[in-house]
């Protein structure tokens, strides 16, 4: 952020999301408060602070399409900012939760949001026009742990997540009247809501973030014991990688392009992963090259078929 130091902005952030034009973007000073920022004259100016939860926000994320902004906070509450005029009005979210919300994610038609929480329960919002609320439905007893990361397939349907538990998982969240049967994604509307399509066992410490590709053909996800999962083609006979590192564990991962993958962690130096000609994945390079980092071995890598690997109701994928 250019013109602007980090002490004006917080000692630490929790977390934040660009607007969808990137001329904004909403972050938590590790507090109970969402700020805005915009972009004014080069330089970044505060233009909103939203000020509606009790303990800390551990979550936003902000529609690409219907620009509105959900937050999720560790006093178990959630809400939905629209921006009115020249306020950010909040609207109620109902998640049911015991325990802290910790990360969200709309959907991408941005019908509903999916919240992971530390109560080992993943909560589906929609919204309610009769009531002016949204509503949850919920998928529990399927996490042994905290729900740490979520991420939406691009048929909005599948919802892959990771814990604490080590694992990670896929759902269906098809929602009656919410969604349409006659989707792209019909074979995975067959599911029913909260059904676990697939779970994966590759990790044996806590898993952290995890992602689609953009054609939804792969998944990776991290865990904290310095790897990185890459699972192509999910279905019946799923192809299962991993790339072992020898630095801190990452934190989170976005695919560039269905073969290039961006990975960020402790290390706070995000690093390249790519998949060649034949579909294997490996480190390429830090983002910011030192004589260390180009000196050093080359990263491990394992390929499986299948291994692994509990799968159910395989044909949602076909």
């Amino acid at each position: 952020m250019s013109a602007v130091s980090v002490h004006q902005l917080a000692q630490c952030i929790t977390c934040h999301a660009w607007s969808p034009d990137h001329s904004m973007i909403a972050l938590c000073p590790n507090n109970n408060e969402v700020h805005i920022y915009k972009m004014s004259e080069d330089k970044w100016e505060r233009a909103h602070v939203l000020q509606k939860h009790d303990q800390i926000v551990s979550g936003i994320d902000w529609g690409s399409t219907s620009n509105k902004i959900v937050t999720v906070s560790h006093d178990r509450n959630s809400y939905v900012w629209s921006l009115e005029g020249s306020e950010w009005v909040p609207t109620l979210v109902i998640l049911r939760l015991n325990r802290a919300a910790l990360c969200t994610q709309w959907s991408p038609q941005e019908n509903k949001f999916a919240v992971g929480s530390g109560a080992k329960t993943v909560c589906i919002c929609y919204y309610e026009q009769e009531n002016n609320w949204w509503v949850s439905k919920l998928i529990r007893k399927r996490h042994n742990s905290s729900v740490t990361s979520v991420s939406w397939h691009p048929n909005n349907i599948l919802l892959a997540t990771t814990s604490t538990d080590g694992k990670c998982r896929v759902f269906s969240t098809f929602i009656k009247g919410v969604d349409k049967r006659d989707s792209k994604a019909s074979s995975s509307s067959e599911a029913k809501f909260g059904e676990q399509i697939v779970q994966l066992d590759l990790s044996y410490s806590w898993a952290f973030g995890v992602k689609w590709s953009p054609s939804g053909n792969t998944l990776a996800y991290v865990g904290h014991n310095s790897m990185i999962y890459f699972v192509d083609d999910v279905g019946p006979s799923p192809l299962a990688q991993n790339v072992a590192l020898r630095n801190l564990p990452l934190r989170d991962v976005l695919f560039i392009s269905e073969k290039v993958v961006i990975g960020v962690g402790y290390d706070c130096n995000p690093m390249v992963f790519a998949a060649d000609e034949s579909g294997i994945w490996s480190f390429v390079r830090f983002l910011v090259e030192t004589k260390t980092v180009s000196s050093a071995p080359t990263y491990g890598s394992q390929v499986r078929r299948g291994l692994i690997l509990t799968l159910e109701n395989s044909s949602v994928f076909s």
